[in-house]
């Protein structure tokens, strides 16, 4: 693989706080050096980016449960790429590498930083959702919270996103009936019959709250939250006496100006209900395990993914406002110099 070291590549940074929705001149492109590895370090090809839901959380004045960024910083995100030159034992040139690399072209890291990844098993794009952080995700929340039994109903929100639709999977692997909520007809199709769910229920309907009742006739066990706001107000009702909540984000409050105030919190404690934020970096110990389950259940065609990929390092500022909105399936991707 060996290239000439580039000399300039592009990265995107961080311009503007938003008010509410973000919008593109919160982003700026911009033309730096490439930084060359020194001892112990790589130089990485980053190929496909990750957009996530958190970075908004991110782009705050306050702290939340990681730190803000600064004006200027290169925006954060998980990439998958190549090693081009390496001074690392451990690492050659040509091999593909996961990290939190950031919104560029080029990265440069330490092993520390990096988890070797096998482009034979699966796809390389895999391993930013269902094989990688992401799918861990599902399997912490849901297993080490949600702690969901066989016959149990487990109710999943954002249920055709990237968490989401990994959440069902793993629910229906432990022999629980796996409800989900998306937004749209076709979302809810995806859900059945993609990713195996036994129901899904379209949020945007005008009888969205009967038709949840209607789905869990039995209640719900496990209620898996990637939203909140109204959609948790909604659920609370139909929970079963000690369910459990594990809260993985509330994407339908992040571009909110004025915070929803829950108006069924009473059913938390009546039903003796547990509700577990929970954020995946204190829970790396739980990594081997969660991986290992995940790759296992892809190996043998029961975890199905997918994907929504935006073409050039330019568009991912769109690409996340979009998928703030909603408008992509599964996991949203960019591939930095594009098709």
């Amino acid at each position: 693989m060996t290239q000439t070291p580039p000399t300039r590549q592009r990265q995107i940074v961080y311009a503007r706080r938003p008010q509410g929705v973000p919008t593109t001149d919160c982003f700026q492109l911009v033309q730096v050096p490439v930084v060359r590895p020194g001892p112990g370090q790589v130089l990485v090809r980053n190929d496909v980016l990750s957009v996530d839901p958190y970075i908004r959380m991110r782009m705050e004045e306050k702290d939340s449960y990681a730190p803000v960024m600064a004006i200027g910083d290169v925006l954060v995100g998980r990439t998958v790429g190549q090693v081009l030159e390496s001074r690392a034992d451990g690492f050659a040139e040509g091999d593909w590498v996961v990290g939190r690399l950031g919104w560029q072209d080029y990265s440069v890291a330490g092993p520390g930083e990096l988890q070797k990844i096998d482009v034979a098993l699966a796809p390389a794009t895999a391993y930013l959702g269902a094989l990688g952080s992401t799918g861990v995700t599902a399997w912490v929340g849901l297993m080490a919270f949600g702690q969901p039994k066989a016959g149990q109903t487990v109710l999943v929100s954002a249920a055709s996103g990237a968490v989401g639709s990994v959440v069902g999977q793993l629910a229906r692997l432990k022999g629980c009936r796996a409800v989900g909520i998306a937004g749209g007809a076709s979302k809810c199709a995806l859900v059945k019959e993609t990713h195996g769910f036994d129901d899904c229920v379209d949020y945007k309907a005008p009888d969205f709250a009967q038709a949840l009742a209607r789905a869990v006739p039995q209640g719900v066990d496990v209620y898996f939250d990637n939203v909140g706001g109204p959609i948790l107000d909604a659920v609370l009702p139909l929970l079963n006496n000690f369910a459990r909540i594990p809260l993985c984000g509330l994407v339908s409050q992040y571009n909110e100006t004025e915070p929803y105030r829950v108006k069924n919190l009473r059913e938390i404690f009546n039903r003796r209900v547990t509700l577990r934020g929970f954020v995946l970096s204190d829970h790396r110990d739980l990594w081997p395990e969660a991986t290992r389950e995940l790759i296992e259940a892809y190996r043998s065609g029961q975890l199905q993914y997918r994907e929504t990929i935006a073409e050039g390092l330019e568009n991912a500022p769109q690409a996340f406002i979009d998928m703030l909105a909603g408008a992509n399936v599964g996991k949203q991707l960019v591939r930095v110099r594009g098709a």
